[in-house]
């Protein structure tokens, strides 16, 4: 089954807009609300893991879409460009609000 990983990020200190992220990985391992998601893509001197907050399954598509609790990064001293280039770095991608309201 295709896990679709999906976080929003936002930054109030630096006054950016707020951009969603997904990545998509295979996995027999269907997550539930509560888990806490690791990646190589989360900054290990902000946040070891992220908690599931919301799971949906299209059994039709055979995708799980998985929405992990949001990142602010204004409570650290971290760039947002900066954690954004760490997720790209490790399979994470941009995604559109047409792209999110289609899925």
């Amino acid at each position: 089954m295709n896990i679709n990983l999906m976080i929003f990020i936002t930054s109030i200190k630096e006054q950016e807009n707020g951009i969603s992220m997904m990545k998509t990985v295979e996995s027999d391992i269907r997550p539930v609300k509560g888990d806490i998601m690791d990646d190589p893509g989360f900054d290990s001197g902000f946040h070891n893991g992220y908690e599931v907050v919301k799971v949906s399954i299209n059994y039709a598509s055979n995708e799980c879409f998985v929405s992990l609790h949001p990142l602010a990064i204004e409570i650290k001293e971290i760039r947002m460009e900066t954690y954004i280039e760490k997720l790209e770095a490790n399979g994470w991608r941009a995604v559109s609000k047409e792209e999110l309201k289609s899925m």
